[in-house]
């Protein structure tokens, strides 16, 4: 417990300060792990099994918060580019890298040798963006993007896992069968790769909907009940949709989404405990796979030659190419917003648990080799791009505003009136100062004012001022709006 808690409290600390230098959250806890590590504090962890069942666990709760965040309205212009890069892009991403790796490394690791199969199952391994990396650093840089490019990244990656984990637990049964890849094995595995699809969908969409309606109908006293009710359908989602043949990770996203775009009991309470709960499970998460690697294995000429060739093809050619491929149906996105695109796709925690597969493996040759790889080109990732996603969105000019909100309330769902902030602007004081000379809808209230670091409750005869920030609720939206639009 005195480790844990050192361990936790160090990696919120380090994790705070990186954040004034830019550095993503996430590299800093890898960093932590691997300093608690044998070749740091001597700590000895090496089960690839225990990793396995942490990013299990984790990435559930991590993909259905997303999906919880995820706006259907948000998505609704982007979704059909945001699923073609989840997974015709993972696919083409999945080709070109393994290509790179089976023609090159012939001259800059012959000793490994890898085969045509070994080759695209590190591509696989890490073909995917990672969905904890994105929606934490762009939730951490508090940078608004243009063209609908954060929840086009959003989605992206948090439905692409599914896609590249088939395609890894494919190519090493291909491995452990002792095959080849053919149009035998070909047409198999795409049968297998459109089933688990449809019925991760169809798993989410159900269980997501079951859930919904058990939670608005548990009537519990105790409020904080709620949350805990939640992580055990976040478990059935995932542990169901496994057993019926389906994509788990896939169900869990869909079923987050059905969830947040629900009315839903209890929401502020269950969505409040699952932010900081998804931070608990991505710290441990991050600590266990730094524990589990060995640093002084990464820092050798014959891993970091071919990982860099490997590392900057995936940056600067194979991403970009996937990406431009694939969005050339879609003429909504500027070059400058593919060129973004192409530059946010992280590598995080999932290809190294999906690295970790073909560890626990025996049929899967050096494939320590392949780990290290893969966790070489993730610090790399996180590093290079990561430390860069609001830079370049300046650069490319793709970089807008965001609104902080002043108030940090939420109606519950229950309540059918809609609550707005609106800033006091010179066009609102046109008929007067007092508050009660200001010319309001029908049903509309102002309940709060902040002025500065305080908060009003108002009256009639209120005084405001310019920078005041109001907080207005009405019966109706379109009162709100009509509000902001005259204003």
């Amino acid at each position: 417990m005195l480790i844990a808690a050192f361990l936790l409290s160090l990696s919120v600390l380090v994790g705070k300060a990186g954040n004034r230098f830019g550095m993503p959250a996430l590299l800093l806890f890898l960093g932590v792990g691997m300093l608690a590590g044998v070749d740091g504090f001597g700590i000895k962890f090496d089960s690839s099994e225990t990793v396995q069942l942490i990013g299990m666990i984790s990435l559930s709760i991590i993909l259905f918060s997303g999906g919880v965040d995820t706006s259907l309205k948000a998505v609704k212009p982007i979704w059909r580019s945001g699923l073609t890069l989840a997974t015709a892009g993972v696919l083409l991403t999945t080709i070109l890298s393994g290509l790179f790796i089976y023609y090159i490394f012939d001259f800059v690791a012959p000793e490994y040798n890898f085969g045509i199969t070994q080759s695209l199952l590190l591509a696989a391994i890490m073909s995917s963006t990672d969905s904890a990396s994105v929606f934490s650093i762009l939730s951490s840089s508090r940078t608004g993007l243009k063209q609908n490019l954060r929840p086009l990244l959003e989605l992206e990656s948090g439905s692409n896992d599914p896609m590249a984990y088939l395609l890894v637990v494919i190519l090493i049964k291909i491995i452990e069968n002792g095959e080849t890849l053919s149009t035998s094995i070909i047409g198999p595995s795409l049968m297998m790769l459109c089933i688990q699809l449809l019925l991760g969908v169809a798993g989410g969409f159900i269980i997501g909907y079951l859930s919904l309606k058990a939670i608005n109908r548990l009537r519990a006293d105790n409020e904080f009940l709620y949350p805990v009710m939640m992580i055990a359908c976040v478990f059935f989602a995932f542990s169901i949709t496994e057993l019926i043949g389906g994509n788990s990770y896939l169900a869990v996203y869909i079923a987050g989404i059905v969830v947040g775009n629900s009315k839903l009991a209890m929401k502020h309470t269950i969505t409040t405990f699952f932010g900081g709960f998804t931070w608990l499970v991505q710290i441990t998460m991050f600590l266990s796979l730094g524990l589990l690697v060995n640093p002084h294995e990464l820092i050798t000429p014959h891993l970091i030659i071919p990982g860099l060739l490997l590392g900057a093809f995936m940056i600067f050619i194979g991403r970009p190419l996937a990406v431009l491929v694939c969005l050339l149906p879609f003429r909504s996105f500027t070059l400058k917003a593919r060129l973004y695109i192409s530059w946010v796709g992280l590598r995080g925690a999932v290809p190294i648990i999906f690295a970790t597969m073909a560890l626990a493996s025996p049929d899967v040759l050096h494939a320590r080799f392949m780990f290290n790889m893969v966790f070489f080109i993730t610090i790399i990732s996180l590093l290079f791009q990561g430390t860069t996603v609001t830079w370049m969105a300046g650069i490319l000019g793709l970089k807008e505003d965001l609104d902080e909100r002043k108030f940090n309330f939420d109606l519950p769902d229950e309540i059918t009136a809609s609550m707005k902030e609106i800033q006091v602007k010179p066009s609102l004081l046109a008929d007067g100062h007092m508050l009660r000379e200001i010319t309001l809808p029908p049903d509309t209230l102002v309940i709060l004012v902040r002025r500065g670091q305080r908060y009003l409750v108002p009256t009639g005869n209120t005084k405001l001022f310019l920078g005041d920030t109001l907080l207005v609720i009405s019966e109706q939206e379109k009162h709100l709006t009509e509000i902001i639009s005259e204003k």
